[in-house]
């Protein structure tokens, strides 16, 4: 007897998947693309595939199948793909370097911050705070406008500070 209860993975495909047209694989496709990323749906933590599904006026195991079958991945890790995308795209953005890492969590769309963290760290192999810190260790002309913008604003904070006292 195995040590351990080890059992070989058997890949099986799902009986509904074949009785999907490749017809109505492809509109369903183009229609879960304009929803998910055109619509930009995939920001909205409740967004489930049960509501994609309603919108266009299917159901949820076609969903299932067609995300399966053409993006080759199960519904969470499409969209988490697109929120991976755009939380990478802002933690490069010195407009959004100001933003805590749970209201970049919440803004692209993850319900909580551990969810977050761990769908960053198993796409992009580290935390979102090493991306940005090696992102600015490798662009320190970004780093020294972000630690400007910074400086000026604590020069702006001290003024009223210094306003509000003097009043």
């Amino acid at each position: 007897m195995a040590k351990y209860n080890i059992v070989e993975k058997k890949e099986k495909e799902a009986s509904y998947r074949s009785m999907v047209s490749e017809q109505v694989m492809r509109e369903l496709q183009e229609g879960i693309l304009e929803v998910i990323l055109n619509q930009k749906k995939f920001k909205d933590k409740n967004y489930s595939a049960k509501r994609l599904a309603e919108d266009l006026g299917t159901n949820t195991r076609y969903i299932s199948a067609v995300v399966n079958v053409k993006f080759g991945m199960n519904y969470t890790s499409f969209v988490n793909s697109f929120r991976i995308k755009e939380a990478l795209a802002m933690l490069t953005e010195s407009r959004y370097y100001d933003m805590k890492m749970q209201d970049i969590s919440d803004y692209v769309g993850f319900s909580n911050r551990q969810s977050f963290y761990a769908s960053f760290f198993k796409t992009v192999k580290m935390t979102p705070r090493e991306y940005r810190k090696r992102y600015l260790d490798a662009h320190p002309d970004v780093a020294e406008k972000i630690e400007a913008q910074k400086a000026k604003k604590r020069r702006a904070r001290k003024n009223r500070k210094k306003r509000t006292n003097s009043q």
